[in-house]
């Protein structure tokens, strides 16, 4: 590792860090060392990292401390954070900060943020279509990370700009389901809206050729997507790999989504909302073919779900809740 350039990973086993960790793993002779970090080390995921090669260093980005010992030395660090383990925006702000400040502190020489797009821009702030959620954030975990954006000021950054992960059709359980007609079906407030997506395994592919490239993506932001789909072409794709039949998609009403009341429900409600009102805008900020570029392996959707067939096949059909009396 002592010629190799160290780049720690934040989320190292997570979705994207896990990503852009495995990435590096699979290059040998790259010219870059994972520095996997982790706020549990004995983790199966970061035992598997370990077992690969991967530096194991623990650390939590609530503890600047921690991350400026788990930083020095790294030539570079991608910095994520997972607004779905709190669902504070103003905590995701905190640790960004963290990540922003203990790399300054260990002077690293490329930081890649992982942002998204700020919905407040697209709409006034008087605007009704939508409630304000958490004081003054229309889709928290995308304004949040955008306002995090600033924080990275001065540093040798890239804002890398993701898109929603087609993981989550198992991930968060988003897989249609069969409904008591024998139907599959699924619903979101997308109308007929393209949805910027991609594979999370991607996201830390297009990371590692950030890395790769270097100096030319200092001071750029980089968006990226596999795809550009609607979620009729979605549950089609998923009806022809699937064996499903034809998936039903029940484009309801944001207000409607907001009100099922499971944790989240206004957050995603809102972000779907933001994904539909704003396609054009949401597309425009991110590049297909860059992201190729950075990436020649990228997926697309039909390539994805051929790929995870058996997870959004359980996803698609879960278990019956046990029967209590």
């Amino acid at each position: 590792m002592a010629d190799k350039r160290i780049v720690a990973v934040v989320g190292s086993t997570g979705s994207q860090g896990g990503g852009l960790a495995r990435a590096i793993l699979d290059d040998p002779h790259g010219g870059f060392a994972v520095r996997a970090i982790t706020r549990d080390p004995d983790k199966d995921k970061a035992k598997a990292l370990a077992a690969r090669g991967a530096e194991v260093v623990k650390a939590d980005i609530d503890d600047v401390e921690s991350l400026k010992k788990a930083f020095a030395g790294a030539h570079g660090v991608y910095g994520v954070t997972n607004f779905w383990e709190h669902f504070s925006a103003e905590k995701e702000k905190a640790q960004a900060q963290n990540i922003a400040d203990a790399a300054k502190a260990a002077g690293v020489k490329h930081v890649i943020w992982s942002t998204l797009d700020d919905t407040r821009k697209f709409m006034a702030a008087d605007d009704k279509r939508m409630p304000m959620l958490q004081e003054k954030y229309r889709v928290p975990h995308f304004d949040a990370k955008a306002e995090a954006n600033a924080f990275f000021a001065g540093l040798p950054v890239t804002l890398l700009v993701t898109s929603f992960y087609w993981d989550n059709l198992y991930m968060f359980g988003l897989a249609p389901k069969k409904g008591d007609d024998g139907q599959y079906a699924w619903a979101f407030p997308m109308g007929n809206a393209k949805l910027a997506g991609i594979a999370a395994e991607d996201i830390g592919k297009c990371a590692y050729g950030i890395f790769k490239a270097g100096q030319q993506y200092i001071g750029k932001t980089v968006g990226i997507a596999g795809e550009f789909l609607t979620i009729d072409q979605m549950g089609q794709t998923l009806s022809k790999n699937l064996g499903l039949g034809p998936v039903k998609y029940n484009a309801v009403d944001p207000n409607v989504y907001r009100s099922w009341g499971f944790p989240g429900a206004d957050e995603m409600g809102n972000m779907f909302q933001a994904d539909r009102d704003f396609a054009k805008e949401m597309m425009a900020n991110r590049n297909l073919d860059e992201a190729r570029r950075l990436n020649p392996a990228l997926q697309t959707f039909d390539q994805f779900v051929t790929g995870n067939k058996a997870k959004i096949e359980a996803a698609a059909n879960p278990a019956p809740a046990p029967v209590t009396t």
